[in-house]
């Protein structure tokens, strides 16, 4: 196989896993079809708008580790993305973003009403998806996702432009946004496949501590990427009132955070980019990325004693290159 990896883009096309994960493409389109003009094209164009995949490549790595069956793992997969891709066009909402991916949001092509109500089909589709599969612990794993989820989304709202949050505050809002789904996926995956107790805990650690690593690695691309890189304004977190990682370490500056509360009383978002660029050369990501790197550190730990096979190779592959990835 060849393993060479670009940032996160792990190339499918040379794995083991490009007929299995082509099938899920197939099934995602199938799943999200709809007779209504709108959610069809708003549903098309988040699958065709270059999402990394990497839920439904956790669902199937983790599946290896039972009885592994194509046909019941593909809805697993699709519904562990789909439930992604509508809290995504509700992150688009809350935070009023007009791109993602460099392509417009459905928000900015319809409204937010529209965009709510695209959200919510998604969710819709995604139980309907997730019916397929009989197992009872895989659907109360999911609910319980899809709970925090949605209490994670309006964590998020409520911290908007909150100066006084701490580093728990802001660990537990991402533990909601991004890092349970990732542990979900790989726990569902593994649950869905017959996989031992033992398995689905280690996997389920795994996906949790790599999904946090994950996010803080998107909160500090944020402002050393570039541009095109993001597919939207670099710094864009911080002039939407998200505060992120970089910013929360920013703030214990007194003259930072000062500078960054001034952009919440109505400063111009061009009037950003030098305060953007400060943190960029600051201390602060350098410390970010540490306690990334602690995330990913504990994500290898937690399969250390899992059976050797070609998805656990790959498994490390991925968590490895996460501190890598550009975009």
């Amino acid at each position: 196989m060849n393993k060479k990896v670009n940032g996160m883009k792990v190339k499918w096309k040379y794995s083991y896993l490009k007929k299995d994960f082509n099938e899920i493409e197939y099934t995602l389109h199938q799943t999200v079809n709809s007779s209504q003009p709108i959610l069809k094209d708003a549903s098309t164009k988040l699958l065709k708008s270059g999402g990394k995949r990497i839920r439904p490549v956790f669902v199937l790595l983790s599946a290896k580790f039972g009885e592994y069956d194509l046909q019941s793992i593909r809805h697993v997969a699709a519904t562990l993305e789909i439930i992604h891709m509508a809290s995504l066009v509700h992150d688009d909402v809350i935070d009023e973003a007009s791109l993602r991916r460099g392509k417009p949001t459905i928000n900015s092509t319809y409204n937010n009403r529209v965009a709510m109500y695209a959200g919510d089909f998604l969710f819709a589709k995604a139980l309907e998806s997730m019916s397929e599969i009989e197992i009872p612990e895989a659907h109360q794993k999911l609910s319980q996702t899809i709970l925090e989820i949605c209490l994670g989304e309006i964590e998020q709202i409520k911290d908007k432009y909150n100066f006084d949050q701490n580093l728990r505050c802001y660990l537990r809002r991402i533990k909601r946004k991004t890092a349970l789904l990732i542990s979900a996926s790989c726990e569902i995956g593994a649950i869905s496949s017959g996989a031992g107790s033992d398995i689905q805990k280690c996997l389920r650690d795994y996906g949790y501590y790599l999904g946090m690593s994950y996010q803080i690695m998107d909160d500090i691309l944020d402002f050393t990427a570039s541009e095109k890189e993001l597919g939207k304004p670099a710094g864009s977190d911080l002039i939407q009132g998200n505060i992120t990682l970089p910013v929360l370490l920013a703030m214990s500056d007194p003259s930072l955070k000062e500078k960054i509360v001034s952009v919440y009383e109505g400063i111009n978002p061009e009037t950003v980019k030098p305060l953007i660029n400060q943190i960029r050369k600051s201390q602060y990501i350098k410390e970010a990325r540490r306690i990334s790197e602690e995330y990913l550190e504990k994500s290898l730990k937690s399969i250390q004693e899992l059976p050797d096979n070609e998805a656990k190779d790959m498994l490390i592959l991925i968590a490895k290159n996460i501190g890598n990835r550009k975009n």
